[in-house]
């Protein structure tokens, strides 16, 4: 019997967690999650030592001007702008988390312009 898409998902998903719990035990960088569905795209500068979130971006902030929208263009600025965000928080250096999302598409286009926008992940 073959793997739903959902159960596919959530494997792939603690397989990346899981490497990254193993990758940053002990050197202290948030973690840069990325969250798509269907309409919006959101990400979120998570520090997991202190469980606080220092910046996020989503689709849904009307002053992006891409307000409910899933698509490439909407994960560049969100990317662009999770970049900005980051550095007044004081950050420069994450380890990107995909997620159970694969590495191509929307994905791509938030981590490339985030890497743009001087977020070294």
């Amino acid at each position: 019997m073959a793997n739903s898409k959902r159960t596919l998902f959530l494997k792939r998903r603690l397989r990346v967690r899981n490497k990254l719990r193993k990758v940053t035990a002990n050197q202290g960088r948030p973690r840069l999650s990325v969250h798509r569905s269907n309409k919006n795209i959101s990400v979120q500068l998570i520090d997991d030592v202190n469980g606080v979130t220092l910046a996020s971006a989503s689709s849904l902030e009307k002053d992006l001007g891409f307000y409910g929208k899933n698509n490439v263009e909407a994960a560049k600025k969100v990317g662009a702008a999770i970049a900005e965000r980051a550095k007044k928080a004081g950050v420069e250096v994450a380890f990107f988390d995909r997620g159970g999302f694969l590495f191509h598409g929307k994905i791509k286009a938030l981590a490339d312009a985030a890497r743009e926008g001087g977020l070294k992940i």
